[in-house]
This record gives C-alpha cells, structure tokens and sequence, in this order.
C-alpha cells in the first residue's frame, strides 16, 4: 500500500468481526511498530498482547469505573459519564486483540516514542486490512497500580497506547477535516 493511502485511508475501528488476529500478523505490526524512531535510539518500549476475552471484560468494567471516578465535571464529561455507565457499552469493543504499548521506564520522551510506534503499528494494521483503534477510556486504569497488575506489568513500566486490532466489520466512513492553522515564522 503507498504511503499517502495508508495515512489517508486509516481509520478508527470500532466494529470487529469475531475471527483472531493470528500470531504472525500480530507479529508484523509489532515488528513496524519498532521500526519507528525513538529518543536517542533507546526502543525503551514493551508489547503486551492480549486475547483473552475475560480479561479484557474484566479491565474494560474496571477501566470504565476508574474514569468515572477521574472524569472532570463538565459537558464533555457529562456525555462521556453516560457512555461509561451503560452496561452494554464495552471500551474495547470486543476486538479479538488488545495491544498495549507500554515503556519499560520513566524516562524522557518514551511517550512520545511509544506514540511513535503506535502510528507504525496502526497504520501497518491498515496495510493489513486490519481495523484499530487507540483506547483512551483504558489509558489511565493501565496506568494505575491495579491496571498495571491485572496485566501482570511492572511498577516501572508506563503503559501509553492500548490498541485493539481485529477483522473489521465494515471500514468507517472517511471524516472530515479541518483546515490546518499554519503559522510561517521568518
């Protein structure tokens, strides 16, 4: 796939069929995704794969009441506390895979190279002809302590992008875009 139709065609899934991402294409997106630059070339950065629908249950209820109890008030949380006290709702959208990229110390710009790799590994997802989608409402319950241990993570690690990956049901609609603000300085 050209470069510009990957960038231009990816979307967000949120709509998976049931079959398993097998091994080997998870594989391959890992392997893009250390394939992306990293601060002083450290590739401080670890892939936690999870399939185990259970357990993926389990940390999206979890991850649902940890974001009801940090959510600010206000109008965008309001419509995101109705979403996360549905019942039916589910944060991973029961994406058969959930990848999480996670940095194996504190140090500097390992979120911005975790980010890095994320790119690389959605947009390899895309080539794929898999769908993914970065899950935010899971981002902050992985950090925490009981995040971190429900994935058997250490205390150091510092989880940054939870992906899921899966076989789409349906490719999303292209959205609009706004048009870029751009300053020329000098």
């Amino acid at each position: 796939m050209e470069l510009s139709a990957a960038i231009n065609g990816r979307r967000s899934t949120r709509d998976f069929t049931a079959q398993a991402v097998d091994d080997q294409a998870i594989r391959r997106l890992i392997d893009a995704a250390v394939h992306a630059p990293s601060a002083s070339n450290g590739q401080e950065w670890t892939f936690t794969v999870i399939r185990d629908q259970g357990l993926l249950d389990r940390i999206s209820e979890a991850a649902k009441a940890h974001m009801l109890t940090i959510l600010p008030a206000g109008p965008q949380s309001d419509r995101r506390r109705t979403t996360l006290s549905d019942p039916a709702f589910h944060v991973f959208y029961h994406a058969p895979a959930l990848i999480l990229i996670a940095a194996t110390t504190p140090a500097p710009w390992v979120v911005e190279d975790c980010a890095l790799a994320a790119q690389n590994l959605m947009l390899a997802a895309h080539g794929e002809g898999l769908g993914s989608c970065w899950i935010g409402y899971a981002q902050r319950y992985l950090e925490s302590p009981e995040g971190k241990d429900a994935l058997g993570l250490p205390a150091a690690y510092v989880p940054v992008a939870p992906i899921i990956i899966g076989h789409p049901t349906t490719m999303p609609a292209p959205v609009a875009r706004k048009e870029p603000e751009i300053r020329w300085v000098g």
